[in-house]
């Protein structure tokens, strides 16, 4: 009988302590995860795989030590507690180790209103086989499709539980749904290729598969005949799909472990303007129905929703108690963690303030440009905030989609386009991170 994940916790923590530990916390996940892909009209592969693994760290002090294992026997934690406690003798002092304090832990806890899993249990193969074959027919339906890549769908559930020897302990469970398909154009040397996927915490809420497949398909064949543009210095539009990288590089920044480093780019940036006023990037880490949404972070503090810049203006990192206490500060409950690490700060669920224009107004307000919708590779200076990348999308004239790109690389630095963006109203709510189409109004693009 599979044991509760809490009792597995507790366990972990009675034999850090037996083995010498000052202190200890240990986290466990119970996962199972199914995947269908299908290609030709064939089944392709079927996937399922469910295991339980914990994580235990240990401190001695101020010295630290992580181990981790998939064997949940009693003389396995009673090995893992002797070897984390010989690491911590050995490994070096560290000032911001520590745990969060009674008077610190996260209270309220309204799992229900979260909705992080369904109350459902886990679909036959059959049904993600037939949404599949749905999703690649829509995408074969549509003119110009010659194949598919890859259709897929899938399910999970993971349980997660966190237990912390000063007296925290929680827990929660999340179920995903996920369903995707990659579509061809053509053959050869004039082969392009392009996808559409959703991921929801319920199934109910995932696109249907006509609309995936067709999506896929129409966005392959809008990509034949692509070429590279011209060179020069050019208005660059992020299409809402691939905007949110924009933030991602800001929230990198201004990773307390970065700061902490001195190796972020806006490691002096507090209270800078680093968007333009107006626009605010909120933390909701308490938004239903969302993968990323908590009611606490991973060493027991409570999340809550709060900005993270005020119109356009950086009002905090983003930390854990490690982070902050290494900068003089709070921890922000950013904390997230494996099992085989200790925590690190991490972001969840971001809003970014939408505009009132439509991504069509913006490539009319561009006039000549590129419409970026897909990017490969990634140079960027986490010290400077140059910025590189190679990207494929649409050229744009007089407003106006004139031909499909690809091979291009667009170059610019983050610091001045973020300050100079343009957000559009399209932003998809269920998101993650809820980032509109972003014009950035000049980059340096080399082409042909």
């Amino acid at each position: 009988m599979d044991q509760p994940l809490e009792i597995l916790t507790q366990a972990l923590l009675d034999a850090a302590r037996k083995a010498g530990a000052n202190a200890a916390d240990a986290i466990a996940t119970r996962g199972s995860s199914l995947s269908i892909a299908v290609r030709g009209g064939a089944l392709e592969q079927a996937e399922r795989s469910e295991g339980v693994d914990v994580g235990l760290r240990v401190m001695i002090g101020q010295r630290q030590a992580c181990v981790s294992a998939s064997d949940i026997s009693p003389a396995t934690f009673v090995e893992m507690a002797e070897r984390a406690v010989a690491m911590a003798r050995e490994a070096p002092e560290d000032p911001g180790v520590a745990q969060a304090a009674p008077e610190e832990f996260a209270r309220d806890r309204d799992l229900a209103a979260l909705e992080l899993t369904e109350d459902a249990a886990e679909p036959d193969p059959a049904i993600l086989e037939q949404a599949a074959r749905e999703a690649e027919a829509a995408a074969l339906s549509v003119d110009g499709v010659s194949r598919t890549d890859r259709v897929g769908a899938g399910y999970g559930r993971q349980q997660l539980h966190i237990a912390t020897s000063a007296g925290f302990v929680g827990g929660y469970e999340r179920s995903q749904a996920s369903l995707y398909a990659v579509a061809i154009t053509g053959s050869g040397t004039q082969m392009e290729r392009d996808y559409y996927g959703d991921a929801r915490v319920f199934r109910a809420d995932l696109d249907p598969p006509e609309t995936v497949g067709r999506l896929a398909g129409e966005r392959a064949v809008a990509r034949r005949g692509a070429r590279k543009p011209p060179m020069g210095s050019f208005p660059v539009l992020y299409d809402e799909r691939i905007s949110s990288s924009l933030v991602g590089h800001l929230l990198a920044a201004i990773n307390g472990t970065a700061v902490v480093r001195g190796s972020s780019w806006l490691r002096d940036a507090m209270g800078e303007q680093l968007l333009p006023e107006g626009m605010s990037l909120i933390e909701e880490p308490l938004r239903p129905r969302l993968q990323s949404s908590r009611p606490f972070d991973a060493e027991g503090l409570p999340t809550a929703t709060r900005a993270i810049l005020r119109d356009g203006v950086l009002e905090r990192w983003i930390l854990d108690i490690a982070t902050a206490r290494k900068l003089g500060l709070q921890s922000t409950a950013n904390a997230a963690r494996g099992t085989s690490a200790p925590p690190s700060p991490s972001a969840g669920n971001v809003t970014l303030t939408q505009g009132t224009a439509s991504r069509e107004d913006l490539m009319a307000q561009m006039g000549t440009g590129l419409l970026v919708t897909s990017m490969i590779g990634s140079t960027i200076n986490p010290t400077t905030g140059d910025y590189s990348r190679g990207a494929f999308g649409f050229w744009v004239e007089k407003g106006e989609i004139a031909y499909p790109v690809n091979e291009c690389t667009i170059a610019g630095n983050l610091r001045d386009m973020l300050r100079n963006i343009v957000p559009a109203n399209d932003a998809r709510p269920h998101l993650s991170r809820v980032v509109p189409s972003l014009l950035v109004r000049e980059m340096t693009l080399a082409g042909q």
